[in-house]
């Protein structure tokens, strides 16, 4: 079976300067890969171009063996990559069950050729989804600017499992939570893992990979420097596989 994403000779240039240089990465079906690197290291040119906010310059992108160029990140999405960005792109004014089906909304007729909004099918959908991942949250119609920030990861989670993402990319989940919120993060990536979906995790905090990833991507300067397994390895080996660039074993 062919890897689930792969990427061949990805490339990214901005004007004189190369963000990515000849990028090559597989993505397996089941698996949390964490991808790593410094500050300008590429991670986030990476995922731009694997959840189609970006083109790549060079090389090309290939889902379960057939080649792809995704043009945006609705056709990312349409394709089952789903990505959820550290800001989480949630409308904090807006109720649990209209952010989890927002630009995909259930309807049902009312009159000839008028539907309307099928609010009660979108509450009872969403705590379907919700309760995949273990989450005690009941009251659909709460508003996200009144959730904690593992609440609102599991809302944004929901919204990919909607959509149907065989590939979920995480940036930076973690980030800005305290240790009782980011338990309940690594958590919901366990469950994901438990459902069969694939993800991509970008983090700096190592404590984080070693707990919740089967494989590290390493990359230095715009190319992939490590690709190994987890298995054995320290938050701290971590630590110095990036900035030293090499690996530990």
């Amino acid at each position: 079976m062919p890897p689930l994403l792969s990427l061949s000779g990805v490339s990214k240039n901005y004007g004189a300067v190369a963000a990515l240089r000849g990028v090559d990465l597989d993505v397996h079906d089941g698996e949390a890969l964490a991808i790593c690197g410094d500050n300008g290291a590429g991670k986030s040119t990476l995922i731009r171009i694997v959840s189609g906010a970006e083109l790549p310059s060079g090389g090309t992108l290939a889902l379960r063996g057939t080649h792809v160029r995704f043009r945006s990140p609705h056709d990312a999405l349409l394709r089952g990559v789903a990505t959820i960005y550290q800001d989480l792109a949630l409308a904090p004014k807006s109720m649990i069950y209209e952010n989890v089906f927002m630009g995909a909304e259930l309807t049902r007729p009312f009159l000839p050729f008028i539907p309307r909004l099928d609010k009660n099918g979108m509450k009872i959908a969403a705590r379907g989804y919700l309760s995949q991942l273990n989450a005690d949250m009941r009251d659909m119609t709460a508003r996200i600017e009144n959730l904690s920030g593992g609440q609102r990861q599991a809302v944004a989670i929901s919204r990919a499992l909607h959509w149907n993402a065989d590939l979920i990319i995480m940036d930076e989940p973690t980030a800005a939570l305290g240790v009782r919120e980011t338990a309940q993060v690594i958590d919901l990536i366990s469950k994901l893992r438990q459902q069969g979906k694939t993800v991509v995790l970008i983090s700096h905090n190592m404590a984080d990979v070693v707990a919740v990833a089967s494989r590290v991507a390493i990359l230095k300067q715009g190319r992939k420097v490590i690709d190994r397994p987890l298995d054995g390895l320290t938050a701290d080996d971590l630590s110095h596989m990036i900035m030293s660039g090499e690996d530990v074993a």
